[in-house]
């Protein structure tokens, strides 16, 4: 008994400690290094091409490996690059409310907590989503190797007129 006890105290507090260490998303202003804010400038500048269907510009970010991990399903960059010059999902709008940027030597992980209103099979869906971007620095330029939508449990943050159905 004192044995569970105690591996359950260990267990929590090392769970509390690898939280206070992770560098996750919050509303406070943060300040970025130049690179961080290369990958945060770089991830805006990818959520407007999604938006506007530019599919030239996603194709020269996307490494040729690269996977994507939505609510419906994962694949690759043809697959995704496809889905969005055929309508299937579109990326009308993901509203940014904080954002973090973790660099490892060539690779840089960036968590984006958003609203996105996206038009998915015909139907308008706006739902709260915590974005993984995984960025790859090859030859001095970054290409995205991984993008992953996890669904937040949290309440939608952005008002709209339309009042779309949430998707689960």
């Amino acid at each position: 008994m004192k044995t569970t006890f105690l591996g359950l105290c260990l267990l929590f507090a090392g769970l509390q400690r690898s939280h206070a260490q992770a560098k996750l998303p919050n509303s406070a202003t943060a300040t970025f290094t130049k690179e961080e804010q290369e990958i945060l400038d770089l991830s805006k500048t990818k959520w407007t091409w999604m938006s506007d269907k530019n599919v030239e510009s996603l194709n020269g970010l996307f490494e040729e490996n690269c996977v994507f991990v939505h609510m419906g399903g994962s694949w690759g960059k043809k697959q995704e690059i496809d889905t969005i010059k055929g309508g299937m999902i579109w990326y009308k709008k993901a509203e940014i409310y904080a954002a973090s940027v973790n660099i490892f030597g060539n690779t840089a992980i960036l968590l984006n907590d958003i609203d996105l209103v996206a038009m998915v099979g015909g139907h308008e869906a706006i739902n709260p989503f915590m974005v993984t971007e995984v960025y790859i620095k090859e030859d001095g330029k970054w290409k995205m190797g991984s993008l992953t939508f996890s669904h937040l449990m949290r309440s939608l943050k952005l008002k709209n007129n339309n009042q779309p159905q949430q998707q689960h």
